[in-house]
């Protein structure tokens, strides 16, 4: 009988370190994740930035948010937020306005059209988070959220205190 060296042979993961084991397995989780994101966002015509900040100025609304405030509670970082909020503002989906009194300050808030379209995404993003989580029992998802604030407690900053909403 002959073995075979080939690449397809299932072979152990050796990793360098536990750390270097747990993050891999976290970077495959969200890659798994962000598959099922991906397909519900692009039937949408959103990034899931996008989505993120229709809900953020949902949540505000009637009200306004300033720009950096947005940018602090943004899950993720998103380093041209200009841009993003151009392509929302040309689909009519938020609006921009600058205070009187310092035209520096910038105010952003959801229209009727970006409340409309949360709306008609609402039960299928449910969908999709019971697609991708659903699977876990109360007290597991309660042991997964401590375990990742515990993960990413010491990398946070100042600057997002999506935490602290």
């Amino acid at each position: 009988m002959e073995l075979s060296n080939s690449i397809t042979d299932v072979q152990p993961m050796n990793f360098d370190s536990k750390e270097q084991e747990s993050f891999l397995h976290l970077w495959r989780t969200y890659d798994c994740l962000k598959v099922l994101e991906d397909s519900l966002f692009l039937q949408f015509e959103l990034s899931p930035q996008q989505y993120n900040v229709l809900r953020l100025l949902q949540m505000y609304s009637p009200r306004t948010m300033q720009t950096m405030e947005l940018g602090r509670r943004l899950i993720s970082r998103c380093p041209d937020t200009s841009r993003m909020l151009d392509r929302l503002e040309k689909r009519l989906l938020v609006k921009r306005s600058r205070l009187p009194e310092n035209r520096r300050v910038v105010e952003i808030a959801i229209t009727k059209q970006g409340l409309a379209l949360l709306k008609k995404m609402e039960k299928a993003v449910l969908e999709m988070h019971r697609q991708q989580l659903g699977h876990l029992s109360e007290k597991e998802h309660n042991s997964l959220i401590q375990l990742l604030k515990k993960a990413r407690k010491p990398h946070e900053d100042s600057s997002c205190d999506w935490l602290e909403s």
